[in-house]
């Protein structure tokens, strides 16, 4: 995560980022990585919280990719949906098709636990992200906006 913000934000200090791990990351609040050797190996090299299925990896390894997944509430319905905390992958493995199969695997996950939707929030600035999911048909629901009150 702080990488993903340091990239975007290079002159910031993101030390309260671990707090928000801290409280946010659980059973109920799925995290997949992507391993380089893996995915040279031809596998899907995903795994939920380290592993998924009869993938298996090793603290040695080194993570290029992950997906971390939360819930949402929709504020028009009211029902349940995934909402993305947060996709990075690192900028050498970029544009290399992991983004776009990481959102799909989510995509699937989601509608195999009967979500309708998923939700996903991104910089304005991170032309990148956003040209990725304008491809995967996200569409803009509602603006977030703040004002500065120094």
């Amino acid at each position: 995560m702080q990488w993903t913000y340091q990239e975007i934000f290079p002159h910031q200090d993101f030390s309260h980022l671990a707090r928000t791990v801290e409280q946010y990351l659980s059973l109920d609040t799925p995290l997949w990585w992507v391993y380089e050797e893996a995915r040279e190996q031809g596998s899907r090299g995903a795994g939920e919280h380290g592993s998924m299925g009869e993938i298996s990896f090793s603290q040695s390894q080194t993570p290029i990719a992950c997906l971390w997944v939360g819930n949402a509430i929709d504020q028009v319905t009211g029902s349940r949906h995934a909402h993305i905390f947060l996709l990075y992958v690192i900028p050498t493995y970029r544009r290399r098709g992991i983004g776009t199969a990481l959102m799909r695997y989510i995509e699937n996950w989601a509608k195999q636990r009967g979500d309708r939707q998923i939700g996903l929030q991104v910089f304005e600035s991170n032309t990148p992200a956003l040209n990725l999911y304008h491809q995967l048909n996200y569409q803009t629901q509602s603006l977030w906006m703040i004002k500065s009150l120094q």
